[in-house]
């Protein structure tokens, strides 16, 4: 929708969503389907987002055309979620991944490399807390021995148990991308993951002539190298969009509060009804309902572990420094 609207010899080009941001500038598909190429106004950096990316893959944007003929991202409209973590170790900064959102998933391997299950944890509390829905997505199920089938199997029910869709696949193969990408469709996902996980392999598989670059695992450390370099959007045949961001190697959490961490762990929320004290933190407490049931296995051992390990870092950011 164009306007000859005119505000200080700005143009206002129209409203869109913006589909890729390589960091120093931003795609925006306006409503009438013209990618438009944009940068931001420096002052519109400074208006209270404390973020290191005040715009993201996802946000609805105005865009307007100066009158050098430049175009600018001049407004964003109210986000109705979004995705966020800690921007570096140790920093107080946030990076949102993307914003306006129906799903968040995360694909997960359990070699080559393997996903620590702490970096799970994260991911699924961050979307609990910012009100996403998730999944998990566990790649390259072609490589497992018969050993890792039966963890995989393990990981799947857990997850599931707790309310999690768990998707077990294979980029090379195809298992089990059929009823993925049925899941998959009408929506606007985003899609993380820890590098070398497949992620690029596995969306090329979902969407023919996505393109996206893939990459070899190190045969030393058994860890992936970075092959996406920005975040887009890319559109589902049939509907529905995936956002592609850059692997990520570390999920701090941000602006979580103490007494709050147990409820972005549906398991451990729904136990903590039967605590004592209303404000228990599940750590020791008189008459906590969460450890006994740690102790029975009705809570998951690396879950209550993932659980507070979020906690010791909100009590000391330092301890924000491995690879979650």
């Amino acid at each position: 929708m164009k306007s000859n609207k005119k505000e200080e010899n700005n143009i206002i080009k129209g409203e869109g969503t913006v589909v890729r941001n390589t960091g120093s500038s931003y795609v925006v598909r306006l409503d009438s389907g013209e990618d438009v190429t944009c940068r931001v106004k420096g002052n519109f950096r400074i208006k209270g987002i404390r973020t290191t990316n005040p715009v993201a893959v996802g946000d609805r944007v105005t865009v307007t055309e100066s009158a050098d003929d430049a175009d600018y991202i001049t407004a964003i409209s109210p986000r109705r979620n979004y995705i966020i973590r800690r921007a570096s170790n140790l920093s107080k900064e946030s990076h949102i991944l993307a914003a306006n959102l129906d799903c968040a998933a995360l694909v997960a391997t359990l070699r080559d490399p393997q996903t620590p299950t702490t970096f799970i944890d994260r991911f699924l509390a961050t979307a609990e807390a910012y009100s996403v829905p998730a999944l998990l997505i566990l790649n390259k199920t072609d490589l497992w021995d018969e050993e890792e089938k039966e963890l995989g199997e393990l990981v799947a029910r857990l997850y599931r148990s707790i309310g999690y869709p768990v998707f077990e696949v294979s980029a090379r193969t195809g298992d089990g991308l059929p009823s993925l990408l049925e899941e998959l469709k009408t929506k606007t996902t985003l899609m993380a993951g820890n590098s070398g996980v497949g992620k690029s392999s596995l969306i090329n598989a979902l969407v023919p002539g996505a393109g996206l670059k893939t990459g070899k695992i190190s045969d030393i450390h058994h860890t992936g190298m970075h092959t996406t370099t920005f975040s887009e959007m890319i559109s589902i045949p049939g509907g529905g969009e995936i956002i592609d961001i850059p692997g990520v190697k570390g999920f701090g959490t941000i602006d979580f509060q103490p007494e709050e961490v147990s409820h972005f762990f549906p398991e451990i929320f729904r136990v903590s009804a039967n605590c004592r004290y209303s404000d228990c933190k599940h750590t020791g407490e008189p008459g906590c309902a969460v450890i006994p049931a740690v102790e029975e296995s009705l809570i998951s051992q690396s879950r209550y572990a993932s659980y507070l390990s979020i906690l010791e870092e909100l009590n000391d950011p330092t301890k924000y420094r491995k690879p979650y």
